[in-house]
């Protein structure tokens, strides 16, 4: 069962203490982004928290479990009705986890400039 919307918008504005919270669909799903790093995901219309010892801290002893099969367990957020607690886990999760990787270069960028290598080439040979 996808997630409703309603419950996604919610969440964010209980987030909202964190900082910039955004939310993107994933498979009828949604990631949650504070800033560029996705700390959680909304999965069934439950909040799943990516687990960091600082959320851990937080939290005390959180339930696991999988957002999704084959997932690794995050903690399972009942009380979203806290936005102070979602708040404060919240930053300190993203707080705690990597900045993203860059994202590679596009293939279709790179074989566009290979295009118009080609095409040099053959315009300086003629």
């Amino acid at each position: 069962m996808a997630s409703d919307e309603k419950f996604v918008a919610f969440i964010r504005d209980q987030m909202a203490g964190a900082g910039p919270i955004s939310a993107r669909k994933l498979f009828g799903e949604f990631a949650i982004y504070c800033g560029d790093k996705v700390v959680a995901f909304v999965c069934d219309n439950q909040l799943f928290v990516k687990p960091t010892s600082a959320g851990k801290a937080l939290l005390g002893h959180p339930s696991l479990a999988p957002p999704y099969p084959e997932a690794k367990p995050h903690f399972l957020i009942d009380d979203v009705d806290d936005g102070e607690l979602l708040s404060s886990v919240i930053l300190a999760t993203a707080r705690e986890l990597p900045a993203p990787k860059p994202k590679a270069a596009k293939k279709k960028a790179a074989k566009k400039k290979t295009a118009k290598k080609k095409s040099k080439r053959t315009q300086a040979s003629v």
